[in-house]
């Protein structure tokens, strides 16, 4: 487990520097109110974002080895530190004074993932699931999407969608893609010990791929529809819950259900997504985006 929670912290700090990368590219970006495919290939053509992808596929690649040795429930809890590393790094090539309502969140995200951790110690469970229980999954997840982009942008004849409304729903839409996207990868992880032709006879490469690009879209509009404020409590709270629901479900992973047990990973759970809703409206992580 050791070796997971390093692993996945590392994956994170790559994460961080792709977040940050990837708004100062969204934001350079002109966008419409409208959903937007066609906003990837102008975000090709920008340096940092680019950079933003290079650190993306090294945190994948960190992840993918973070699963090996650890199950989702252990691995996606962490990878939301990512939030907490995004605002150190704000706070020192902002040089703004710091909130102590601030620090109290950062804290607080720090200690509830950490209570979580320790109080679940989850298990690694096992490899695989049937075919039927992945597509029962995409089924679920290509349903809540679909349902988080029409609330994202559907508007009646006399109002239009708030720009707040926009990222939060895009900002959830993307969360519980990207904790799709963990269990593909623990998935694909595990075929990597079968070696090569067995890893790219089965179908998780490909569809790891098509629903990689598909988040990248989503999270390509949420950051661009609005306040991070708005979108970024929605991937740091959907992410870990949907892929820690996914690892129980399909590999068998388990975290302790004693009544003592429960009742503080419940707690510890509330008080990080607190920590991670004020965080998000730290004006220092504001200023990013001005």
């Amino acid at each position: 487990m050791l070796e997971a929670a390093l692993l996945a912290l590392g994956a994170s700090i790559f994460t961080a520097t792709s977040s940050i990368c990837q708004r100062l590219g969204a934001k350079e970006t002109k966008h419409g109110p409208g959903f937007s495919v066609g906003i990837l290939l102008r975000l090709l053509r920008r340096p940092i974002w680019l950079l933003g992808i290079a650190s993306m596929i090294a945190g994948f690649v960190l992840q993918i080895v973070a699963l090996h040795y650890g199950g989702l429930a252990i691995v996606q809890p962490i990878l939301s530190f990512e939030l907490v590393l995004v605002f150190a790094y704000l706070r020192v090539v902002g040089k703004r004074a710091v909130r102590r309502r601030d620090w109290f969140a950062a804290l607080s995200m720090v200690a509830g993932l950490a209570l979580f951790i320790y109080f679940a110690s989850p298990t690694s469970g096992h490899d695989g699931a049937s075919a039927s229980s992945w597509w029962l999954a995409g089924s679920g997840v290509g349903v809540v999407v679909a349902i988080a982009v029409a609330v994202a942008y559907f508007q009646s004849d006399h109002q239009r969608t708030s720009s707040s409304r926009r990222a939060a729903a895009m900002g959830v839409a993307t969360g519980v893609t990207w904790g799709f996207v963990a269990s593909i990868i623990r998935e694909f992880g595990s075929r990597l010990d079968h070696g090569l032709g067995a890893t790219f006879t089965n179908w998780s490469p490909y569809v790891l791929v098509a629903v990689g690009l598909i988040a990248m879209v989503l999270e390509s509009n949420a950051v661009s529809a609005g306040s991070l404020a708005a979108s970024q409590p929605g991937f740091t709270i959907a992410d870990p819950i949907v892929a820690t629901i996914l690892g129980i479900v399909f590999f068998d992973e388990r975290i302790r259900l004693a009544p003592i047990d429960l009742s503080v990973e419940v707690t510890a759970a509330l008080l990080a997504a607190v920590g991670a809703i004020v965080l998000s409206h730290s004006p220092i992580v504001s200023m990013s985006e001005t």
